[in-house]
Formats: structure tokens, sequence, C-alpha cells
């Protein structure tokens, strides 16, 4: 069953680290199976606070996910993250094709 991150950027703080974390967070994606369902397109919000940036990752399933994020290289790239901005990251379990 598929799984999906849902990344949104609520609010920058330091550009220069988010531009080290734009850097650094490509290679984490490296050992991991993913599909980028949506990656800094236009959106609009029709209910609640905006975001400033969405993405959305599909993954084969839930642990597949949870290994991305909780990697050695996603948790280097973070850390640029934590520093440059406020965000939210929702891993969700997907619902199967039949």
């Amino acid at each position: 069953m598929p799984a999906y991150v849902v990344i949104t950027r609520e609010k920058t703080r330091n550009q220069a680290q988010l531009d080290q974390y734009k850097e650094l967070a490509p290679a984490s994606f490296k050992d991991h199976p993913v599909v980028f369902r949506a990656r800094h397109g236009r959106q609009e919000v029709l209910e609640g606070a905006a975001s400033e940036n969405i993405l959305i990752l599909e993954f084969p399933s839930y642990e597949e996910a949870q290994a991305w994020y909780q990697s050695q290289e996603y948790q280097e790239a973070s850390k640029h993250r934590f520093q440059g901005g406020d965000y939210r990251i929702i891993l969700t379990e997907g619902i199967s094709a039949s």
C-alpha cells in the first residue's frame, strides 16, 4: 500500500540555510524509491492558512517513507531545514488500488 509524505513550508526564516537544505536533500532519495506527486507547483488556498510551498512524495509503503525520513542523509539535510524555516511534514498511508 503506498504512503505519502506531505511537506509544507509555512515560513522562511533563513534563506541561506534553506539553500543548503536544497543542495543536500536530493541525495537522500538515492537509496529510497520515491515519486514526486507535487513539487513547487501552483497552489490556491481554499480553506485555512496559506503555505509558502508544498511537496507531495509517494513511497511504495509506510515503512519505506519512514526509512527515507529517518535516513542519515535526510537527517543531515534537515538540520538546515530546521534553521531555515517552519515546516509541517505529515506521513500518511494511502489506499490500495483495488
